[in-house]
């Protein structure tokens, strides 16, 4: 029997080299024009994990602050549209970009000096301290407070005992959105208070369990807010599963009139808008008739 022999679909034998290496394995990872064509060995999941866990928690601490962060509901202040325990996200982004608060949106902002002194805060170990820094677990530190609200910059707004809150002289239909059996303020009837530029009246929509605008008017601002310290609009209730809802504004809010103030100024400036052009006109007509002369 002939030792060797192959068929002949058998691919030929590698040839040695002048050195004794076979060509294919010589020429083994590198091209025929000499660049290297070698196939990297892709790394081990466990070498890529460090780096997936650190570019997901820099993601979550963007998005926590640039664009949306969860706040739990510690009271009774907000009930029924909030319950205690609720987690909330809250829209940060639209500040950014120069959004103020408007009438009948919930909003979470920071205690402006005096709301919570009272109120003891716990102390969170260091897991909820990380997941707080980074967006996802509520902070358990800052003092927050969230409530809808009333009024804004420039509006005046008002409630009698036994009767509605009103803002601008129009009466808001509350009873969408107050605690069933609530009154609108006759705990602390208020006004009437004109708000200033650049401040929001807030109250919860638990009247009588809610330490609200009203029950600060000795403080600095009368019981109004900075919009400065608003964190941002609470947009939909995410937890619990069976609690997922939107924060819509209720439509009492939306009710013709109730920009009465603004809409006041609106002929003023448009007849101011008006006269410009004439008299412009007129003093360039009586120049010219002086430089004629």
């Amino acid at each position: 029997m002939a030792v060797g022999a192959r068929s002949g679909h058998d691919e030929p034998e590698d040839r040695p080299s002048s050195n004794g290496v076979p060509a294919e394995a010589e020429s083994d990872g590198e091209s025929p024009g000499g660049g290297s064509t070698a196939v990297k060995k892709p790394r081990s999941f466990w070498k890529e994990l460090p780096l997936l866990i650190g570019i997901a928690l820099i993601l979550a601490l963007l998005i926590k602050t640039f664009l949306v962060q969860a706040f739990s509901i510690p009271s009774d202040s907000m009930q029924n549209t909030l319950q205690r325990g609720d987690r909330v996200l809250v829209d940060k982004l639209t500040p950014w970009f120069g959004s103020e608060p408007e009438r009948g949106e919930v909003v979470v902002f920071h205690d402006p000096g005096g709301w919570l002194e009272d109120t003891a805060t716990p102390e969170p170990n260091a897991v909820q301290k990380f997941l707080s820094f980074i967006g996802l677990m509520p902070s358990a530190e800052e003092k927050d407070l969230i409530k809808r609200v009333i009024a804004i910059g420039g509006d005046t707004v008002e409630c009698k005992k036994n009767g509605p809150v009103t803002v601008n002289g129009k009466a808001l239909d509350d009873k969408s959105f107050i605690f069933a059996g609530n009154s609108a303020c006759d705990d602390e009837p208020f006004g009437p208070i004109h708000v200033p530029e650049g401040r929001i009246w807030v109250m919860g929509d638990h009247r009588q369990n809610s330490l609200d605008s009203r029950y600060h008017q000795e403080l600095p601002g009368q019981g109004t807010v900075s919009t400065d310290e608003v964190v941002g609009r609470a947009v939909v209730v995410a937890w619990p599963i069976n609690r997922w809802a939107t924060l819509p504004v209720p439509s009492t809010f939306d009710q013709p009139g109730l920009n009465a103030a603004a809409a006041a100024a609106v002929p003023g400036a448009l007849g101011v808008a008006g006269a410009l052009p004439l008299v412009f006109w007129r003093r360039r007509r009586l120049t010219r008739g002086h430089t004629a002369g």
